[in-house]
């Protein structure tokens, strides 16, 4: 057997060196089998260049759909009154496909279609599989399906190209507003893009982008996966969108939903030609236990190709720069990961690994940089699999970075379980960096998860009701100076310490207040809870602010610093004092998490040299107490053999000094 460097790098992987090669192998021959010898995949997987609605070139439109169980289709909408008629009437093309075509003048562009799908014993009004425009009737909040065939829109801007350390802004479009609404693409266009780049952020990374029925489903039931919601707007409002954040030098991530689809039959692809594994498995495993979805069955080549070319035309019709894909340990598990704990390699290779699903994964990762060389892709799984982000000719499926989810599920356990007192330092410091070497990754504090309702926000937790008594400058509190002090602290130790990038949910540089909550019946359609309160921080009177000129400094600090290039080491850490001192390049990080003693002469081995103060948690411009002069230098003294520099640390605080060059 041919070695693989994935166990080479990591020799507790060798009881599991045949799983791995079958894994890798399984992948070689599934793109062997869809792409054809010698073939990329990007050039194979067309669909939607296909299917669905095409001008013809000579002023009409050709419909095409797959739909092997059908007798018979239809194309219905307001261009005959919705009603089946011969002339609209679809062609058997074979293999099971269906195809329209329709002279210059039946239909024209922005005409509402569906398809009317008959199979023995039955027919339904569909929503085309591949369709790029669907719309919503505010009334019945039916979905329709629209001819969309626009002038071309004219790209201003190149994308940014790779994005090497990513420092992501988490955003959802529609809750971008302040108002009690839903926020359209030109509104996040001209109010936010900009926001985001003056914080310091390369990446923004949205959600809820794929059209799905239900708005309070925070965009993770697709049912149009080659839509963009319309209730956002239009496709071209989303490129601008797009072109003007590459303007600014941002890289734009999609939220990929392809690990399952929501179950509705008129809107969605389950029961699209009567029958019910078209694209999913048949019976119980093709519905989700939890989340009441249909899951689909990657080992279909025709499943593979809809994906794919889902991939593709996201990064091509909207020069899109890589994607979070989401779900993965439901889509890579045939028990979903469900109800269990992880806590061993056997976990990853004892038979409930569900291959089709990996090869999957590790096909759209390679068709990702066939479209787009400098594309990111970034996987949301909390099973820790092996090799999930490691590049595939090791025998891994290829993301370039996974998220550092135990991070966060960390600080919330902390602050809900542990005093302050008792937080352990040498723990703190091994959970953070807990890391496989040979995977990227990217950590957070807190992302939109922690913000849903039912959960709290890191600052939600700490403050609880002072949040809305407490946060005006004019009123002092321990309880906010407490959460003010550690908001910070857990945000600059979790970014200093993550491996090779940091992410941020929308409003929480802020520390926006209480949870998020889409419009339901149990809260009367509400949108007080599904938008963000830009406000707060903007107000000079308020706390907020200082908590997001701290973000930007904070991110500022790890653009232009570049520390994600070197591995944190430990200088000095104290577990009874709480104290922690570690190095990462020309950078000391200190945090004193005590919230009672502070430390003036704490001595700290050091490389001999010159440290400059760069960032102070306790600066008054950031809610603090000024317990350090800004621009403090600390010169290193060489005694017993060692060079050591003397710091201050006050309780609650973190410093972050400079090496600087001998040559300044």
């Amino acid at each position: 057997m041919d070695e693989l460097e994935l166990w080479k790098n990591d020799p507790w992987l060798e009881p599991w060196k045949k799983q791995i090669w079958e894994r890798y192998s399984y992948s070689v021959l599934r793109k062997l089998q869809i792409a054809g010898y010698g073939n990329t995949l990007e050039s194979q997987v067309n669909g939607y260049l296909w299917y669905g609605c095409h001008s013809n070139g000579k002023g009409g439109y050709v419909f095409r759909e797959w739909a092997p169980n059908a007798t018979a289709l239809y194309l219905i909408g307001q261009f005959n009154g919705w009603k089946k008629e011969g002339k609209f009437r679809f062609s058997a093309s074979g293999n099971g496909n269906w195809e329209l075509e329709l002279e210059e003048g039946v239909v024209s562009h922005g005409h509402l279609y569906k398809w009317l799908v008959c199979w023995d014993g039955g027919e339904g009004e569909r929503i085309p599989a591949y369709a790029v425009r669907t719309v919503q009737d505010p009334d019945t909040k039916l979905f329709c399906a629209q001819v969309w065939d626009p002038e071309p829109y004219v790209w201003k801007n190149e994308n940014p190209g790779r994005v090497e350390r990513p420092l992501v802004y988490e955003a959802h479009t529609g809750m971008s507003s302040e108002k009690p609404e839903v926020a359209t693409f030109d509104h996040f266009r001209k109010n936010i893009l900009k926001h985001i780049a003056s914080l310091g952020y390369n990446t923004i990374q949205l959600m809820a982008i794929q059209e799905h029925p239900y708005y309070g489903s925070f965009g993770y039931q697709v049912s149009g996966f080659f839509a963009v919601s319309s209730r956002f707007g239009t496709p071209e409002e989303f490129k601008q969108l797009v072109d003007d954040a590459h303007g600014l030098g941002l890289a734009v991530v999609m939220d990929i939903v392809h690990s399952h689809s929501v179950s509705n039959q008129l809107e969605g692809l389950s029961c699209m030609d009567g029958s019910e594994n078209l694209y999913f498995h048949s019976g119980e495993r093709g519905v989700h236990p939890s989340w009441k979805s249909r899951c689909f069955d990657y080992g279909k080549d025709e499943v593979l190709r809809f994906l794919l070319s889902n991939c593709k035309y996201w990064l091509s019709e909207y020069r899109l720069d890589g994607f979070r894909f989401d779900g993965i340990t439901s889509m890579v598990y045939l028990d979903h990961g469900l109800e269990k704990d992880f806590n061993g390699y056997e976990c990853y290779f004892d038979g409930n690994q569900d291959k089709d699903a990996i090869a999957y994964l590790t096909l759209a990762n390679i068709l990702a940089k066939e479209v787009n060389p400098n594309s990111i892709s970034i996987a949301e799984d909390v099973s820790g699999m092996p090799g999930l982000a490691a590049p595939f000719d090791w025998g891994g499926v290829g993301f370039d970075y996974r998220l550092s989810m135990g991070v966060a599920d960390l600080w919330i356990k902390w602050i809900k379980e542990r005093r302050d007192e008792d937080w352990n330092m040498e723990e703190l410091f091994y959970e953070l960096t807990r890391k496989r070497e040979d995977e990227k990754t990217v950590s957070y504090a807190e992302c939109h998860d922690q913000a849903m309702v039912g959960d709290k926000t890191i600052m939600f937790r700490l403050l609880d009701s002072e949040m809305y008594t407490s946060m005006s400058k004019e009123t002092n509190s321990l309880t906010v100076d407490r959460a003010v002090a550690l908001h910070k602290m857990i945000r600059l130790i979790t970014i200093s310490t993550a491996g090779d990038g940091y992410l941020n949910f929308m409003g929480n540089e802020f520390g926006h207040p209480e949870w998020i909550d889409f419009p339901r019946e149990g809260n009367d359609w509400s949108y007080h809870y599904a938008r963000r309160q830009w406000s707060l921080a903007e107000n000079a009177d308020l706390k907020y602010g200082w908590l997001m000129e701290f973000d930007r400094a904070m991110v500022s600090l790890a653009k232009d610093k570049g520390f994600f290039n070197s591995v944190p080491q430990i200088f000095y850490v104290h577990n009874e004092r709480q104290l922690l001192v570690f190095g990462r390049g020309d950078l000391v990080f200190a945090f004193n998490f005590s919230p009672v003693y502070s430390y003036p002469d704490l001595e700290v081995e050091v490389q001999p040299g010159s440290y400059k103060l760069v960032l102070d948690s306790d600066n008054p411009t950031f809610g603090g107490f000024g317990r350090n002069a800004p621009g403090n230098m600390h010169f290193s003294k060489y005694s017993d053999g060692k060079h050591t520099i003397l710091l201050y640390l006050p309780s609650r605080s973190s410093i972050v000094l400079e090496k600087e060059s001998l040559n300044k």
